[in-house]
């Protein structure tokens, strides 16, 4: 199991690559700087408080990224390493939430649960600005969701998906991480 520093220096990495295609010191700084990181610190200390059981500082950490940042993730929610926000302004993660390496989400994006089921999302997924991720669907290794979509339906592999309700607008044999 990868220690919270650890998670979190990876998503600082996954950010810099993001933003600027390097992870050297001073990109690095400047991710550190960026809107969205705050959230990021925020969403990892939440984890680190819910898996040594400290319910009341778990909370704390919810609240603050809600009340001082607008980003509302669920307390249960959870990523592998590389996760990023690029912007954190709007966005709402249902806690049963599960994701895996190398999330990117832009603002304005809601990963949420219809009748009680959430979303799973592979690894090297990117979620563009005010995308909608609703119930018991799955996003596929490589899936990259399009500005404002509404994604009701899985998506495979390596698809990019568009559109209300999204539908897959091109379909990739094999895919490099969006960072990369």
């Amino acid at each position: 199991m990868l220690t919270t520093l650890s998670l979190l220096r990876e998503d600082l990495r996954r950010k810099a690559l993001f933003r600027y295609n390097k992870d050297d010191w001073k990109s690095l700084l400047q991710t550190v700087l960026a809107d969205g990181t705050a959230a990021m610190v925020l969403y990892r200390a939440m984890q680190a408080s819910r898996r040594h059981r400290l319910p009341v500082l778990e909370m704390v950490f919810n609240k603050m990224s809600s009340a001082c940042l607008n980003c509302v993730i669920g307390r249960g929610a959870d990523f592998g390493p590389g996760f990023v926000l690029a912007h954190s302004t709007g966005v709402v993660i249902n806690g049963a939430v599960r994701g895996g390496r190398n999330v990117i989400l832009e603002h304005q994006v809601t990963i949420g649960a219809e009748r009680g089921n959430s979303p799973a999302l592979g690894d090297d997924v990117y979620i563009g600005a005010g995308a909608k991720v609703i119930g018991s669907i799955t996003l596929g290794n490589g899936a990259r969701v399009g500005a404002n979509a509404v994604v009701v339906k899985d998506v495979e592999d390596h698809s990019t998906v568009a559109g209300v309700p999204a539908r897959c607008v091109r379909k990739r044999e094999h895919d490099k991480a969006p960072t990369e």
